[in-house]
């Protein structure tokens, strides 16, 4: 298979499992939002972060290493998986121990056993993460998405299962750790790799080289990606963290999963001709436009049907989450933006260059936390919202000097996909505002609408970013009959 048919393939499974993955996962959310409390979803959002964290610290940036190393050996996989479990179980007696603080920092009681049992799933995910790698180095995501698929289905009826018997919370707890367990298991099972004992000192210090560098920019944008559920849970309430929570993962659904189907193919694919700057940034740049046609599309599209949305999905009571998500899609329409750009500093062996830029912008974050909790929520997202331009400038200037691909000329590759997801969701966002009916049929005629104007003008002007992803889709079709 070539590498044009590997990256077609991989795209479509990544694609097929993020969103099945995903899909699975936000309908038991929503089914679970119907029956809990925005309250129960706010005492979750609240260690969020020390969880996020510690799962930093167990992968230490180095599945990143081992995928962008040519030649891995039984050794390098058997260091790094026996790294990861001995961290896990590190992370998971840490976690134990400071539960009583945890709990009366937020001055929450019910945290506390909580977080002792939550903490076990590092121990459960650390099994499998050398799995997960051997198979994204390979962009093997059939796989995956038959492991992921599982997992989510079977973590899901129990989880709504312990919801309608009344466990309250504690049914969100077992949501996460039986999708860990069953990942796992069916990782073992299916993967058909096995660690031998075996550790290596030089292997371990080679690969933590390069991982090094990643582990700490991935804990300051894993802590800066969370310190906003720290930060609402502490000076606000869990309720309103509930509300929160659910806008964050709504917007996150389309911005954070296409940026993980996208940047799990191409990291290994780009990193495969790294050492050739022309069809390295020949493949960029169609990456860049491609994407963020979608992303724009999707985001915005998203903000412009948001109150229908949760109304249709979840119901009144989670009514004031609307807003959060409205401004929300402003700030993950730039996500993708972001990894894209770092990934290329990956490609190009520069954690280094990574890691300072990571530090240099969550500075940056310092005074929009604070202004948060002076001025409110609100007020914080639109903080977020102007830092996430900053970032985007400083990603791309940066990443843009390796391959001579200039931020003013990723904008002026993306602008006519932006401004064509403006138009398509003002109108609907319009019409929304004038027609007056329910909010399922609403949002039906809101959607149809949308699709039916993107496609429209996509295809009478012959919008170049769309018809490559026409493409990309046909000849795949034509792989799949041959």
């Amino acid at each position: 298979m070539s590498l044009k048919q590997k990256t077609i393939s991989g795209l479509l499974w990544s694609f097929i499992d993020s969103f099945a993955n995903q899909g699975v996962q936000f309908v038991v959310g929503i089914v679970l939002a119907r029956i809990l409390s925005p309250r129960e979803f706010g005492l979750i959002g609240m260690l969020t972060i020390f969880i996020a964290i510690s799962q930093s610290f167990i992968d230490s940036g180095f599945s990143s290493a081992l995928i962008r190393k040519k030649e891995c050996t039984q050794t390098d996989y058997s260091t790094i998986f026996f790294f990861n479990l001995v961290v896990g179980v590190f992370f998971f007696v840490l976690l134990l121990l400071s539960s009583g603080a945890i709990s009366s920092f937020f001055n929450e009681p019910q945290l506390k056993s909580l977080i002792q049992v939550l903490g076990f799933g590092l121990v459960l995910n650390a099994l499998g993460i050398i799995q997960r790698t051997i198979l994204v180095k390979a962009i093997n995501f059939k796989l995956q998405t038959k492991v992921s698929l599982v997992a989510s289905i079977g973590s899901g009826i129990i989880a709504i299962t312990m919801a309608v018997c009344g466990y309250g919370v504690w049914s969100l707890v077992a949501l996460t750790l039986s999708r860990f367990a069953l990942n796992s298991t069916f990782l073992w099972i299916w993967a058909q790799w096995k660690p031998t004992w075996i550790f290596s000192k030089k292997s371990f210090k080679e690969l933590f080289g390069f991982g090094s560098k990643l582990l700490a920019s991935g804990l300051i944008d894993t802590t800066y990606q969370n310190i906003y559920y720290l930060v609402i849970g502490k000076y606000f309430s869990a309720i309103e963290l509930g509300y929160y929570t659910r806008a964050d993962q709504f917007q996150a659904l389309p911005s954070q999963n296409l940026n993980a189907i996208i940047s799990r193919v191409s990291y290994p694919v780009l990193s495969t001709i790294q050492d050739d700057k022309v069809r390295l940034k020949t493949n960029f740049k169609k990456l860049i436009r491609s994407t963020m046609f979608i992303t724009f599309v999707l985001m915005l599209g998203l903000a412009a049907i948001a109150k229908p949305l949760v109304l249709t999905l979840i119901g009144e009571k989670w009514l004031p989450s609307v807003v959060y998500l409205q401004m929300l899609c402003f700030v993950g329409m730039f996500y993708p933006l972001h990894a894209l750009n770092l990934n290329m500093l990956q490609v190009q062996g520069r954690s280094d260059l990574f890691l300072k830029l990571e530090i240099i912008k969550k500075t940056l974050a310092v005074p929009i936390i604070v202004i948060g909790v002076i001025w409110g929520i609100k007020v914080m997202i639109f903080g977020m919202i102007s830092l996430s331009l900053v970032a985007y400038y400083l990603n791309s200037y940066w990443s843009g000097r390796f391959i001579g691909y200039s931020f003013l000329e990723q904008i002026k590759d993306i602008l006519p996909s932006f401004l064509l997801a403006v138009i398509v969701s003002a109108v609907v966002f319009t019409e929304g505002l004038l027609i007056s009916l329910p909010t399922l049929p609403l949002l039906i005629i809101q959607i149809i609408t949308g699709s039916l104007l993107t496609f429209g003008i996509c295809e009478k002007f012959h919008f170049k970013d769309y018809l490559y992803i026409k493409e990309i889709i046909k000849e795949k079709f034509l792989m799949q009959k041959k």
